[in-house]
């Protein structure tokens, strides 16, 4: 029995013939995409890898540098150096489509865009280690921002593959072996109405030829008796 319920016509056979084109054609553009998306996300692993490592660098450096401010200046100091910032910095989100899907791309920038502008004190009261701290987070900041991008392009590209993934084995393991069974089926089905039509049409020529030898031997019969057992008419006189 074919794995899906149809009628064993010939329309229905030329309807499941071009869906099996289709999905053919379909699980191959799909495989395709799975290929260069599986190329993409693993792009974006190196680069998360490299950009993860750098970031966690650039914050220890921070945290070691703003523990060594803390050491030599007052937390009176160090709470009255940072509390009013002199820069501001905006962010602006957009989208980018990799292979049909839109991921994040952030742009950053600083009110004033001079590097100087990240220090919020003056550099009387204050140590030389809470500027390499201060520096060493406004540097690492961008690379943080970019982290955060490219870990959630890798989400997006994850989910957007294993949906393929099982897009392209449902219809290899399932769909396409279904309209295979069932295209085979009608084919049989077909073959053997044919055969059984080919069988009749013999019989009814086979019951019309006897009957029509019957018919002859039933008049050869009767021409004779007609005759008076003679094949042919007497010879007239």
């Amino acid at each position: 029995m074919p794995a899906i319920n149809v009628n064993p016509t010939r329309m229905e056979l030329t309807r499941l013939k071009g869906r099996l084109r289709t999905a053919t054609r379909g699980h191959k553009l799909l495989k395709d995409k799975r290929d260069e998306l599986m190329k993409q996300f693993m792009d974006v692993v190196r680069e998360n890898r490299a950009l993860r490592k750098k970031v966690e660098e650039g914050l220890s450096q921070a945290s070691a540098a703003f523990a060594a401010a803390s050491a030599v200046m007052s937390p009176e100091m160090l709470e009255q150096a940072l509390m009013y910032p002199k820069e501001s910095v905006s962010l602006d989100m957009g989208f980018q489509n990799i292979m049909s899907v839109d991921v994040p791309v952030y742009h950053f920038k600083t009110r004033s865009g001079e590097a100087g502008q990240v220090y919020p004190y003056g550099f009387a009261a204050t140590s030389g280690e809470l500027d390499d701290a201060v520096r060493a987070l406004s540097q690492v900041f961008r690379d943080m921002l970019r982290l955060a991008e490219v870990e959630k392009t890798s989400q997006l590209l994850a989910q957007e593959i294993e949906k393929t993934r099982r897009r392209v084995n449902a219809l290899e393991y399932v769909k396409i072996p279904q309209m295979q069974e069932t295209i085979k089926y009608i084919t049989m089905k077909l073959d053997e109405n044919e055969r059984a039509s080919t069988i009749r049409l013999m019989k009814v020529k086979d019951m019309l030829l006897k009957e029509a030898i019957e018919a002859r031997q039933e008049a050869d019969e009767a021409a004779v008796e007609a005759f008076g057992g003679q094949t042919a008419p007497p010879e007239p006189i």
